[in-house]
């Protein structure tokens, strides 16, 4: 599948946001890239400024546009708030669990341990980062791939309970989608009513 591949800080400084974890260069650099990134400021029209929310959250996700696409017309077809909906589905995602879950750093490390096929879905390996987790489903790390250093330091010290949606047992290395999670609980800094503006239009 594709993936964006390119510059991660370009990206976080175009945003203002450190979408990717932490980046040592935004905290430098907090202001758009380019050669005139420190002194251009122009007015964003309305437009503009719901294309940079739907890309903010591709960007986050990892999601390109197709996919994208498809989360919205499968979240405007359900009950419920599209916008919120739209959140709950991207949360939803295999790799997206597995990063909520601590197992992996950042988004783009869980997404590797997927397609590798380090991870488990209710026992059986599941290499599909898209793949939708539905709430009572058990993700595990595959017995074999428990030893891996990148998810003992993962691991460690990863506070679980931030996250109410999910449960965690340490023991086994698994934890379980309780239920998907509450707007309020999603702590991505994402306006999703603009995307839905955007997409309305």
């Amino acid at each position: 599948m594709a993936r964006y591949t390119g510059p991660r800080t370009r990206i976080a400084r175009k945003f203002g946001e450190a979408i990717f974890g932490a980046d040592k260069v935004l905290s430098k650099k907090n202001y758009p890239p380019g050669q005139h990134g420190n002194s251009r400021k122009r007015k964003t029209s309305e437009y503009g400024i719901q294309l940079r929310e739907k890309q903010k959250a591709k960007y986050t996700y990892g999601v390109l546009e197709k996919q994208f696409r498809n989360l919205f017309e499968k979240a405007s077809r359900s009950k419920g708030i599209t916008g919120e909906v739209l959140l709950q589905l991207l949360e939803g995602r295999l790799d997206n669990m597995v990063y909520r879950l601590g197992i992996a750093p950042t988004r783009a490390a869980a997404r590797q341990l997927v397609s590798h096929r380090h991870i488990t879905v209710d026992g059986s390996v599941v290499n599909i980062p898209s793949y939708s987790v539905k709430p009572g489903q058990v993700i595990g790390v595959r017995e074999k791939s428990k030893s891996l250093e990148v998810i003992a330091d993962a691991l460690s010290g990863f506070n679980h309970s931030k996250y109410p949606w999910i449960e965690w047992e340490q023991s086994s290395m698994s934890g379980k989608l309780l239920h998907l999670p509450e707007r309020a609980d999603i702590p991505e800094n994402i306006k999703e009513q603009l995307i839905v503006e955007l997409y309305s239009k």
